[in-house]
């Protein structure tokens, strides 16, 4: 059987500041659970976690890159400024697959936003 992905956790900084990015940009939903800093995720798709930074935040990426799906690529790229982020880079098409974007959000976390085409949503069940 193949292995999932089955949760993703995001690190930041200012725990604070990244629970209002992720609501505002997505409209994920947060639940303080456990210890301090530390909320699960509703509504991304995959089970996942907001947590504290354990360590000291430094430069490159430390971490898996998660694809975010989108219904409208330009409107969530305006989202991510309006809230904070950072587009690192412009919009690329890959054939039969989607539209995307690499992003910063505001603890200096990488992701991608795509809006896939529509066979390819289909597909992966989104």
């Amino acid at each position: 059987m193949p292995n999932k992905l089955a949760h993703f956790a995001i690190e930041a900084d200012d725990v604070e500041r990244a629970r209002v990015f992720y609501e505002t940009v997505f409209d994920w939903q947060f639940e303080a659970w456990g210890p301090p800093e530390f909320y699960m995720i509703h509504e991304a798709g995959v089970h996942g976690a907001l947590q504290k930074r354990s360590g000291p935040s430094t430069p490159g990426r430390h971490g898996f890159e998660c694809s975010i799906a989108v219904d409208g690529l330009r409107a969530s790229m305006d989202k991510i400024k309006a809230a904070g982020g950072t587009l690192l880079g412009k919009p690329h098409s890959i054939p039969t697959v989607g539209e995307l974007v690499q992003f910063a959000d505001t603890e200096g976390n990488e992701a991608v936003i795509i809006q896939y085409e529509p066979e390819t949503q289909k597909a992966l069940g989104l």
